[in-house]
Parts: structure tokens; sequence; C-alpha cells
């Protein structure tokens, strides 16, 4: 896949969730994409951090959504190459500090597969 074809997919996550149109974030996944957050390692310690599947994501991403209306990234830089985005960003939410975030998409086929969310 190429870079330009990769980085259209990252920016399309970018846009969706930013708008909070889960459905078309959901879109871009896989069905059986596997998702990784520290976030959700404290929420859920259960799950270790981890969540597979449509399904979890939309209710991960809901909760999420409905908890934070604020919720926004924007983009510090973003490279793609092999079948792989690197994402930073900043974090933003009304009333709590800024978080610099890394976020490693997997895309094949033009779906993400798998994707793993680190904190700086």
């Amino acid at each position: 896949m190429t870079p330009e074809k990769l980085q259209s997919i990252a920016f399309k996550w970018l846009d969706t969730f930013n708008n909070k149109e889960l459905e078309k974030l959901l879109s871009l996944y896989d069905d059986d994409a596997v998702h990784f957050s520290p976030k959700l390692k404290i929420s859920k310690p259960e799950t270790n951090g981890f969540v597979s599947g449509k399904q979890e994501l939309r209710k991960w991403w809901l909760d999420a959504f409905e908890r934070l209306p604020s919720l926004n990234y924007k983009v510090k830089s973003l490279t793609a190459n092999g079948d792989r985005v690197f994402m930073e960003y900043t974090r933003t939410v009304i009333g709590e500090e800024d978080l610099l975030v890394a976020e490693v998409l997997d895309i094949r086929n033009d779906v993400i597969v798998a994707s793993r969310v680190y904190h700086g």
C-alpha cells in the first residue's frame, strides 16, 4: 500500500473520530480488529488494555464520546510506510490537561486490523 493511501486512511480516522461519527470510524476497521489503550487498561483492568472486534470498539468509543463531548485530537505528525501509520497527536478535553499521544495503525487490505495507543 502506498504511503499516500495509508495517510488517507489515517486522516479519515482522525476526521471521523473528531466529528464523533462512530459508524464511519468503525467502517475503517476490520471486523476482528484489535485495539490497545492505556486508558482502557485503567478503566477496565480485566481487559488488560485490549478490545477486539467492532462491537467492543463501538462500546469503548461510544462511552468516550458520551463522557467527554469535547474530546478532540490535533495532529502533530503522521508517518506512513509499509502497512503501518504512526500518528502523533495532542488529546484535548475541556477541563483536563492536554496529553501527547502516539498511535500506531496496522492496515491491511484498506482496513485497520490493529491499533495501539501510547501516552507521552
